[in-house]
């Protein structure tokens, strides 16, 4: 988890380089994010985390904080063993 909350973290500070961004704060609040941004964080996820971001998926509330990316990427990425 840490290591994923790390490597969103070091991606976003390129971008938002005057603010020290916490792992529960709004980044479409803060007006850090346009469309373009947006189109260049799913696909950031994507390649970094080798996970495909679904149509579903596109939702705000999981690309609006870190801890949120790092959410969907942990759900995306986890195997579940049978039973």
């Amino acid at each position: 988890m840490q290591q994923t909350q790390a490597k969103i973290q070091e991606f976003l500070s390129r971008f938002f380089r005057n603010h020290d961004l916490q792992l529960d704060e709004d980044i479409f609040a803060l007006g850090f994010v346009n469309s373009m941004f947006a189109m260049q964080l799913v696909l950031f996820i994507e390649q970094e985390f080798k996970i495909t971001i679904e149509n579903e998926d596109l939702d705000f509330a999981n690309f609006k904080t870190i801890n949120a990316m790092t959410r969907l990427v942990e759900s995306k990425t986890n195997v579940v063993t049978p039973a």
